[in-house]
């Protein structure tokens, strides 16, 4: 087991878990290439709407208040914990959450997604995102998750700039991002503005959940497989990093992800980060092979897979057991998130199956 640097301990609060208790936990050691007794596994979205018990709580309530309330932060990240045995804890939130931190109008509309009600499209809308307002409730929520969680690490995550841009700029989802690219080719100064901006921004929010006592983070960019890969690199990666570099000094292992981004794995693997994010649109194997060998991999069975029935699951997740094995340490996890419709009892099985796996031999 490594522990963190002299550095980093300075720097966390005393009694951090990553000083304590989840120093050795699987998805820490693995997304930092140690060695583990199991490759770990969380789900992204898996504190969400497959969950029975999820649905019963939320009801029809507003999503980004729910964010913003202690209670509700803390039981749905725990309900798939206590349901399934997964290795880690996600915070339940969500990207846009930072924003409305900061004063943008956003709501998160159902059956759309996140809504901007004034665009973001010249330097007064860059002006008009305040700084990181009170986010106490989601403090306290990483605290108590802690105390309740033990030696299971928190995740926390932020959305990566480019992401949060488009939602922005365009006002809502989009398919063309149109609007997005116009500004980032056609107005660089402002576009690197706004991304500068949120890229700040989003490293407060990532920095408080660590102090908060997260142990990983995750940086989850849905849209960045849009891009070309020069785009990506000359105009987007460079704030990505900025974002990253936020807790470097916290020893926090990163996870950076990106949804469709096979073509950008080598550039996303940046000495910013521990772990590369693989979405399901490319074989792990190569994934691996265009990460290389200095940092650990995360992923990738298709979250449709648990629609074919746990023979089939079990088939995809040895295929991607094995490719993971090549790669320094391998945190299993979908290519996205739980579909909504998926049946709970299919995860747990998964979990248990994966838990009685033999170790991944040491590099």
């Amino acid at each position: 087991m490594a522990a963190v640097s002299s550095r980093a301990a300075a720097a966390l609060p005393p009694g951090h878990p990553l000083l304590t208790a989840t120093a050795a936990a699987p998805v820490v050691a693995a997304a930092r290439g140690e060695a583990v007794d199991r490759v770990p596994v969380w789900f992204m979205r898996q504190a969400g709407r497959s969950l029975p018990e999820y649905r019963a709580l939320r009801g029809d309530g507003d999503m980004l208040g729910a964010c913003f309330t202690t209670e509700m932060i803390t039981e749905i990240t725990l309900q798939p914990v206590r349901r399934h045995g997964v290795d880690a804890a996600v915070l339940f939130s969500d990207i846009v959450v930072p924003l409305k931190a900061a004063g943008v109008p956003v709501t998160i509309v159902k059956g759309v997604g996140p809504v901007v009600a004034d665009p973001v499209r010249d330097d007064a809308g860059v002006a008009a995102i305040g700084e990181l307002g009170d986010i106490s409730a989601i403090s306290a929520a990483v605290s108590h998750l802690v105390a309740e969680l033990g030696d299971i690490p928190v995740i926390g995550f932020a959305g990566a700039p480019f992401t949060l841009a488009s939602y922005l700029i365009e006002g809502g989802p989009s398919r063309e991002h149109a609007r997005t690219k116009a500004m980032m080719w056609g107005r660089p100064e402002l576009w690197d503005a706004l991304l500068d901006r949120l890229a700040r921004l989003c490293g407060q929010f990532l920095r408080a959940q660590v102090l908060a006592g997260a142990s990983v983070v995750q940086v989850f960019d849905s849209w960045a497989g849009t891009l070309s890969r020069a785009d990506y690199t000359s105009r987007v990666l460079p704030h990505s990093r900025t974002l990253l570099q936020s807790v470097a000094d916290l020893g926090v292992p990163r996870i950076h992800f990106g949804v469709g981004t096979g073509e950008l794995l080598t550039d996303m693997a940046v000495a910013d980060c521990e772990v590369v994010g693989v979405d399901h649109r490319v074989s792990l194997s190569d994934a691996v092979g265009r990460i290389g060998p200095a940092h650990s991999v995360q992923g990738n069975l298709d979250p449709a897979t648990f629609f074919a029935g746990g023979e089939v699951v079990r088939r995809h997740a040895t295929r991607i057991l094995a490719a993971g094995r090549a790669a320094r340490g391998h945190v299993f996890n979908l290519g996205h998130g739980v579909l909504p419709q998926t049946d709970p009892d299919e995860i747990t099985r998964l979990v248990d199956w994966l838990h009685d796996q033999p170790a991944p031999a040491a590099h």
